[in-house]
């Protein structure tokens, strides 16, 4: 197991801390959810009040080792100095010996972030001396970007080979819930595994709840499982909608048939929307399997990016009992995969 950032002492130590700052911006660089922000503060917060000198990283979007001024973390260092209620300073690159002389002189309690990560290839393509650069910049490396923990970056997992190392407060509860749906939940479970895509975590999700809980699957899940042929030991216990699996929306007798299943619940683990919920002539079957798990009264935990945006919109996120910063991570994570982010910690 890997150790926590209370099981160090911080104070007047540098800690770099590899946030998840990749928050959806408009054409004119705007952060259009600041999520993800929100969720890094606790970590942030409990090292300011322990007096550690904070260095802060992270990445947005995919720039592919270019410099793209829109990717820029200008906007979310504005929005960390709004809610931390300080200056944060902020660098015009991550590495370098300018970078390691700011980091240097950083008194306790005050927070530097640096620029994104992703305008050097490195980072992605796990160059081990982009790894050291960046660790000359901390005395403690913490990882609470559980978002990214599937990654095999270097900010992820080549800078715990030169740090000493330890996971971040949002970081820790998100496995702590997440172990806790897989491995004791309250019983009727009810997983929800919506969106588009059917990556393999998925499927392996879905076989492995099916055994112990009802699966709800979108239409498009289960066309693409029609499609590849899958057949799963407990596809009984795997619920579809009626009618067309391709459609944009559920109809009304798939609503039903879902909310049935889900008023039984004591515990929901839901990833990915039904439909096309960016459009509001069909979002009322996503917007209705919401309210159903809210009804329910059970223990939800809620994660993907898109379910995620939609909930906010719709101003009932603070509803559900967590909600989990990552989506591939953490359909990996259920579906028993070690995430290189978390193995390199131990």
């Amino acid at each position: 197991m890997f150790k926590s950032i209370r099981d160090f002492n911080v104070e007047e130590k540098r800690v770099l801390v590899r946030c998840d700052f990749d928050v959806p911006v408009d054409n004119n660089g705007n952060i259009v959810d600041d999520f993800r922000i929100n969720q890094g503060l606790p970590t942030i917060k409990y090292l300011i009040e322990n007096k550690a000198k904070v260095v802060l990283m992270g990445h947005m979007g995919r720039p592919d080792g270019k410099v793209v001024e829109s990717l820029r973390l200008d906007k979310v260092k504005n929005k960390l100095s709004e809610y931390l209620g300080i200056s944060v300073v902020k660098t015009d690159d991550c590495i370098g010996k300018e970078v390691e002389n700011q980091s240097n002189s950083l008194e306790p309690g005050k927070v530097m972030l640096l620029e994104n990560l992703r305008f050097h290839k490195e980072e992605t393509e796990y160059d081990l001396k982009f790894a050291k650069k960046l660790s000359l910049l901390g005395d403690i490396y913490v990882n609470d970007a559980f978002a990214d923990s599937h990654r095999n970056h270097i900010s992820i997992t080549g800078i715990c080979k030169y740090l000493p190392s330890a996971a971040g407060l949002t970081l820790q509860k998100e496995i702590e819930v997440l172990d806790s749906v897989m491995q004791n939940p309250k019983e009727p479970l009810v997983v929800i595994i919506g969106g588009v895509k059917v990556e393999e975590a998925k499927l392996k999700l879905i076989e492995s709840f099916s055994e112990k809980a009802k699966v709800i699957i979108s239409g498009l899940v289960k066309k693409a499982i029609i499609d590849k042929k899958i057949k799963f030991k407990n596809e009984d216990k795997i619920i579809s909608p009626y009618g067309n699996l391709t459609a944009l929306d559920i109809d009304e007798k798939t609503i039903e048939l879902f909310k049935k299943e889900i008023a039984k619940a004591k515990t929901v683990l839901w990833n990915g929307p039904f439909g096309k919920f960016e459009d509001k002539n069909y979002k009322k079957g996503t917007l209705e399997i919401a309210k159903a798990i809210i009804e329910s009264k059970a223990y939800s935990v809620v994660g993907g990016g898109e379910t995620i945006e939609f909930l906010r919109k719709e101003g009932i996120i603070s509803k559900f009992s967590h909600v989990s910063t990552g989506g591939g991570a953490m359909l990996n994570y259920l579906a028993g995969s070690i995430l290189p982010g978390l193995k390199a910690l131990e």
